[in-house]
C-alpha cells in the first residue's frame, strides 16, 4: 500500500522500514519520534505530526517491521518479534532522525507498545526525553470489567486459533488489533496472560534492561 511521501528506512539487518518525516517551516527545535501502539498504523497519528511540525519540531512516524505499510505481501511465516520492534527498528528510526536533526535532541513519544518497548533500544541514550501515553501492563486481569471478557476470549481462543490456521494474526479481518506477525502476537498474549507482563514472561535479562533505563519520562494515563 503506497503512501505519499513515504520513505524506506534500512535497519541494522537491511529490513525495510516504511516512515512517514513531518519537517517544520524552519530550522527545527528537536525531532519527535512518535511510536506506535500494538497494530496501530503511523497514518492514526498523521494529525498529531503535522502539529509538532508546526509547531517547530521534526517528526516521524513509522510502522514496525511486519505492520502497516512495512508489511510484507505474505505475512505467514514473516519472523518479527517485539524485540525485533524495539532492538531493530525504533534503533533505525532514531538514527534517521537525528541524521535529519544533527545537534537537536531527540524526544520520544510512545503509545502503550511504544512506550513498553523503550528499554529494548540500544540506541536510548540519544533521546533527550520520552513521553509515553497509555503505557501500562497489559495483562488482561487488569482489564476494565467491560472489556475483561472479550480479552479473555481474544488470548484463549480467538489468537490460538487464528494463528494455527492463519500463520499470522488477521486482525483487520477479525476486528480486532490489526494484522501482526505470529512471532509478535504469541509474544505479546505471552505477556499479557502474565501478571508480571513482560518482565514476568521474558525472565531477569529483561527486568534488568528495564531497570537500566536512566532517561527521563513524563507517562500519560486516563
Amino acid at each position: 500500500m503506497a503512501e505519499p511521501g513515504c520513505e524506506l528506512i534500512a535497519a541494522a539487518d537491511g529490513q525495510p522500514l516504511a516512515a512517514l518525516f513531518y519537517p517544520p517551516a524552519g530550522a527545527p527545535r528537536g525531532a519527535v519520534l512518535l511510536v506506535p501502539a500494538m497494530g496501530t498504523p503511523q497514518t492514526y497519528y498523521r494529525a498529531f505530526a503535522e502539529w509538532l511540525s508546526r509547531e517547530g519540531f521534526l517528526a516521524a512516524t513509522f510502522d514496525y517491521r511486519g505492520t502497516g505499510l512495512s508489511r510484507p505481501h505474505r505475512l505467514r511465516g514473516f519472523r518479527a518479534d517485539i524485540f525485533a520492534w524495539g532492538r531493530l527498528d525504533c534503533a533505525a528510526m532514531l538514527d534517521a532522525l537525528a541524521a535529519r536533526a544533527p545537534g537537536k535532541p531527540l524526544y520520544w513519544i510512545g503509545h502503550s507498545l511504544g512506550g513498553q518497548i523503550l528499554p529494548f533500544v540500544p540506541n536510548r541514550a540519544r533521546i533527550a526525553k520520552a513521553i509515553t501515553v497509555a503505557t501500562g501492563s497489559g495483562y488482561w486481569r487488569e482489564n476494565a470489567p467491560g472489556v475483561k471478557w472479550r480479552a479473555w476470549w481474544l488470548w484463549y481462543v480467538v489468537a490460538p486459533l487464528a494463528l494455527r490456521v492463519f500463520g499470522y494474526f488477521p486482525g483487520r479481518r477479525l476486528r480486532k488489533v490489526g494484522d501482526l506477525p505470529a512471532q509478535a502476537m504469541s509474544q505479546w498474549r505471552r505477556w499479557c496472560l502474565h501478571p508480571d507482563y513482560a518482565v514476568g514472561v521474558e525472565g531477569e535479562a529483561v527486568r534488568a534492561q528495564y531497570a537500566a533505563v536512566r532517561t527521563p519520562i513524563v507517562s500519560l494515563s486516563f
